[in-house]
């Protein structure tokens, strides 16, 4: 018992010094968002700030335009998100309830682009983007994440947990398949619509590599574009107003994860992945 009783113990110790590793830069960030810039560079390692000010936020917005950037990816992040889970959902509903010779091919066959390196379609992408005379413009970042298949994977293994039987019993009762999807099917796997709709959002609001090839004007950046500005590789970095900038970028989806957190850990948890 004393022994199980220590390894309980180093468990938790464990967990405690994991969890604030993880907070500590989120606290660090916050605290240095309200620094002054020489107090900031005098006290590295105060996370709690001694001459707090709102000078950097000020600042921030005096130089950039920060309520269009914000608007800018709250656009970007939410009709990615709804178009991916309109093509994730019904993409779903198609591999769990319709017979098609060649479906088992098609799903790995998508499932596998999962693991094709982002920078492949990188170039391909641009090319279309820039025919299409969509550079520096918000639709141009949003064009090539239509649809995901994370999010039709994670969405079909919720839709088998549904009994089979129930569609059956609906399809001889005459139902349409758009009833059947609005009606049975979708009520079911709301929580795990909502949690891949949390995590499609979280995603695409920090994405920086696409938007950075894509987006060329400052009106027209996303948040992480417009925290690029305040870094500087030949030293004139002003990281406390980097910092006030990542704590606007981190607050929506910050309360959207605490928000949905437990329908979040229910869907991977229910699809196999730990």
């Amino acid at each position: 018992m004393k022994i199980n009783r220590r390894v309980e113990n180093v468990w938790h110790l464990i967990f405690i010094i994991t969890i604030l590793i993880m907070i500590l830069p989120v606290i660090y960030a916050i605290g240095m968002s309200f620094k002054p810039l020489h107090d900031a560079y005098n006290n590295v390692l105060n996370i709690i700030p001694i001459h707090a000010t709102l000078e950097n936020y000020i600042t921030l917005f005096d130089t950039l335009p920060i309520f269009r950037i914000t608007w800018n990816t709250f656009i970007v992040a939410t009709v990615a998100t709804i178009f991916k889970l309109i093509t994730a959902f019904l993409a779903a509903y198609a591999f769990v309830y319709f017979s098609f010779k060649g479906k088992e091919i098609l799903y790995f066959l998508l499932i596998g682009t999962i693991f094709i390196p982002f920078t492949v379609t990188m170039i391909p992408n641009y090319l279309i983007i820039s025919n299409l005379g969509m550079l520096d413009n918000v639709w141009g970042v949003i064009l090539p994440q239509l649809a995901d298949a994370v999010g039709i994977f994670l969405i079909r293994q919720s839709m088998k947990n549904i009994p089979l039987s129930l569609i059956e019993v609906a399809r001889l009762d005459n139902m349409s398949h758009g009833r059947i999807m609005k009606d049975i099917v979708l009520p079911l796997v709301r929580p795990a619509i909502t949690s891949v709709g949390i995590w499609f959002f979280i995603s695409t609001w920090n994405e920086f590599v696409w938007p950075v090839l894509i987006l060329k004007t400052t009106e027209n950046f996303t948040l992480p574009l417009a925290l690029q500005m305040f870094i500087s590789s030949e030293g004139g970095t002003n990281f406390t107003v980097a910092m006030a900038v990542s704590v606007i970028t981190m607050i929506i989806p910050l309360i959207l994860y605490l928000s949905f957190q437990k329908y979040i850990i229910g869907t991977f948890t229910s699809s196999g992945i730990k």
